[in-house]
C-alpha cells in the first residue's frame, strides 16, 4: 500500500454499518468506503449543496419541506454536472485498490452512492432552511 492510500484510509476512519461473512460485495464496498467517505465530506457536501441552490434555484427556501426534498433528490438525480462533481468529491477518496473494485462495478456502486448522499443531504434537510 502507497503512502498515499495509507493516509486516506487513516484521515476516513472505520468501516461504518454492519457487514459479516454474507454481505455482498457491493454492500461491503458501501460500509467500508463509501459510508465513511459520505461521513467526511458531509460538511463540502453541504457547502456545495448551499452553492447549488444559491445558483440554481433561489427559490428553495420558499419551498415546503416536501418540495425541498424533492429538489435535493432531483439536483443529484437529474442534474448531470452537479451529480459529477458530487462523485468526484467522493471518488477522489478511494484508495488505488478501492478504485480498482469501483471500476468493476460502477454502475451499481454510483446507484449506491448518490442514494447514500441523497439520503443524507435529505437528513439534514434543516441546515438548508436559513439563507446562508
Amino acid at each position: 500500500m502507497n503512502q498515499r492510500d495509507k493516509i486516506i484510509k487513516e484521515i476516513r476512519g472505520e468501516s461504518l454499518g454492519e457487514t459479516n461473512i454474507q454481505s455482498l460485495s457491493d454492500e461491503l464496498f458501501q460500509n467500508e468506503v463509501l459510508r465513511p467517505i459520505l461521513k467526511l465530506q458531509n460538511d463540502l457536501f453541504i457547502a456545495s449543496f448551499l452553492n447549488y441552490i444559491s445558483k440554481y434555484k433561489r427559490d428553495f427556501y420558499t419551498r415546503t419541506v416536501e418540495n425541498k426534498l424533492s429538489i435535493i433528490e432531483n439536483a443529484i438525480q437529474k442534474d448531470i454536472k452537479f451529480r459529477n462533481a458530487l462523485k468526484g468529491m467522493i471518488i477522489g477518496l478511494f484508495t488505488t485498490e478501492e478504485y480498482a473494485l469501483y471500476i468493476k462495478n460502477s454502475s451499481s456502486l454510483n446507484k449506491r452512492m448518490m442514494n447514500l448522499l441523497i439520503d443524507r443531504l435529505k437528513s439534514q434537510v434543516q441546515l438548508f432552511d436559513v439563507e446562508s
